[in-house]
């Protein structure tokens, strides 16, 4: 599936952006896994958000926000990760995670890079070259882990 990618700074987000991110992000992360949180949680605005969009019909279908290093904390930070049920296991995942971590080494050369995965996905982050870097703990209750990546 051929993508676009377009990496945004909260300033530059245009209403259609927003509304694009948000709809995905809540579609599975509050209904797809039944998860009640605020996903509105204040760090947008800190972040920029990578959009992938099929260049067929600018559909969004894949997602993440990128923090620079500073911006929570020492490391650069890549969450919010998420891809459109439709469109995984094609690969995408991996497509926008590769673009996440160029982004994030754009934003914050040679410092490490962290995300706070589902559990579940722990080989797949590993396999990016993450390792684990705190226990597991619940976040809204869904089993999650700390991982770093090294700087590049």
């Amino acid at each position: 599936m051929p993508l676009r990618y377009r990496a945004l700074p909260w300033n530059d987000l245009g209403r259609e952006d927003l509304y694009a991110e948000m709809s995905l992000r809540q579609a599975v992360f509050v209904v797809e896994q039944t998860c009640a949180y605020l996903d509105a949680d204040g760090k947008d605005r800190l972040a920029t958000h990578l959009f992938g969009e099929r260049t067929s019909d600018g559909a969004l279908v894949a997602y993440a926000r990128v923090f620079p290093a500073g911006a929570l904390g020492e490391e650069a930070v890549i969450g919010r990760v998420v891809t459109h049920p439709d469109a995984r296991g094609t690969g995408l995942g991996r497509a926008l995670m590769n673009e996440s971590l160029k982004l994030a080494q754009a934003l914050s050369p040679g410092a490490p890079i962290y995300v706070g995965a589902q559990a579940h996905l722990e080989r797949f982050y590993a396999s990016l070259g993450f390792a684990r870097s705190t226990e597991n703990y619940d976040e809204d209750g869904i089993p999650h882990l700390g991982m770093t990546r090294p700087s590049a």
